[in-house]
């Protein structure tokens, strides 16, 4: 799947099934509800989830969950838009 291609996808009410659940979490977040996008990182322990579990903490605006999350995924934490972000771990899930 494409960057575009998830993008249409948002489109839609519920996400693709094939996106597992750190790129669910992408898909949920970019739809506004956070707590489902919460919800879905959780369910992934890997770096993935918790790149994208950091990334949601981060826009909650609690860095300090998001620094232990960043930590666990092996990233900085980042300096950049939450657009950015969003848009770079989604297209790095994508891959």
């Amino acid at each position: 799947m494409t960057l575009q291609e998830f993008r249409d996808s948002l489109q839609l009410g519920s996400p693709p099934k094939d996106l597992g659940f750190a790129l669910t979490g992408l898909w949920w977040d970019a739809k506004d509800d956070w707590n489902k996008a919460h919800e879905s990182a959780q369910q992934n322990e890997g770096p993935q989830g918790a790149w994208v579990h950091a990334y949601l903490h981060r826009k909650e605006g609690d860095s300090s969950n998001a620094a232990y999350w960043y930590h666990r995924a092996g990233k900085s934490p980042a300096r950049i838009s939450l657009r950015d972000e969003w848009e770079q771990i989604t297209v790095a899930l994508l891959k």
